[in-house]
């Protein structure tokens, strides 16, 4: 059983085969509402709709929205693209729905925590060339995972044994989804699993230079990246598919982006993710909010209900993803 939010009134839906739940505001109101489409984290591997519920909740009595919740065939079963095609569908259903459900088609932003922040910034890019659809007013990026590229920057160095995410957890979901076998977790780590042609074609967004020297204090070395290994090569190039890593999209389309608020936790293995699309974003003129919390870790919106395990730092980032959007 999920707890009860007074004042919300929450439905469990299907969109064609596609579980969703739905969060309204009990209280009539006069005119449409924002509408928030909300993608779960949990590395593909886990999170779940019940997962999140009690950040959706808080959500959408705070902020005064509708929020839509959606699930997806995770991994190990379901590989890659299969999430994502399940986030566009569910997105497209609902924008073609807005009315149905009381939602301001000016005011549609889609959110998402860790590999559902991947997610929502994914579907930003993917509907900038889909004019048929309600525009999306802005993206919320809870310490999300935006690529799959690059180990070896200065939050996979300080903290890749943090409880929630370590590197052994990430790389075993980042097999999972991407059917990649295991074996290569050395290679990719020293980077020998891309070319040197791909490095240079993706360095300039990449590179720590990108990454403030603050966030370097905690530990960093510059390591060089090993000779390429044409067999992990063959079996893991599909990490430079946009739609598995969004932060290399082309500046066609990342400059045609909503404005975004951006959440980055310091004792995160992805907080960097974060920091370098923060400035892809703001170097292609798309206006950010940026907030960075100090002693916030990966996963903390799922212990926003969990009594004794509660941390503070998880309702600041409720408080600040609904302040973003009452800004709208």
């Amino acid at each position: 059983m999920v707890k009860k939010h007074p004042g919300v009134v929450v439905t469990d839906l299907c969109f064609g085969t596609i579980p969703v739940k739905l969060y309204r505001p009990e209280t009539c109101s006069s005119t449409p509402r924002p509408g928030v489409i909300f993608y779960h984290g949990g590395g593909t591997t886990l999170g779940s709709l019940k997962t999140h519920h009690g950040f959706c909740a808080h959500l959408c009595k705070k902020s005064d929205s509708v929020v839509l919740a959606v699930a997806y065939r995770k991994s190990p079963k379901y590989k890659f693209p299969g999430m994502t095609r399940d986030c566009t569908a569910a997105t497209i259903h609902f924008l073609k729905s807005l009315d149905t459900y009381g939602v301001d088609p000016a005011r549609v932003i889609v959110c998402g925590d860790s590999v559902g922040g991947g997610i929502a910034a994914t579907i930003c890019q993917i509907f900038v060339n889909r004019p048929d659809l309600p525009k999306i007013r802005a993206q919320i990026l809870l310490y999300a995972g935006l690529q799959a590229l690059d180990f070896q920057s200065p939050s996979f160095q300080q903290n890749r044994n943090i409880p929630m995410l370590t590197w052994n957890f990430a790389f075993y979901c980042l097999c999972c989804h991407l059917d990649i076998c295991p074996s290569w977790k050395s290679t990719v780590e020293k980077g020998a699993h891309l070319p040197p042609e791909v490095w240079e074609k993706y360095e300039k967004w990449l590179g720590p230079e990108n990454i403030p020297e603050r966030f370097k204090k905690r530990g960093y070395q510059s390591r060089p990246r090993e000779p390429v290994n044409e067999n992990a090569y063959l079996e893991i190039r599909v990490v430079t598919d946009w739609t598995c890593s969004p932060l290399i999209a082309g500046d066609d389309i990342v400059s045609q982006l909503p404005e975004a608020c951006i959440v980055s936790c310091e004792y995160d293995l992805l907080r960097d993710h974060s920091l370098l699309y923060k400035k892809r974003l703001e170097d292609l003129g798309v206006p950010v909010t940026w907030h960075h919390i100090e002693n916030g870790f990966h996963g903390v919106l799922t212990n926003i209900e969990k009594g004794f395990f509660y941390f503070p730092c998880s309702m600041r980032i409720l408080d600040m993803t609904v302040n973003f959007i009452k800004g709208l």
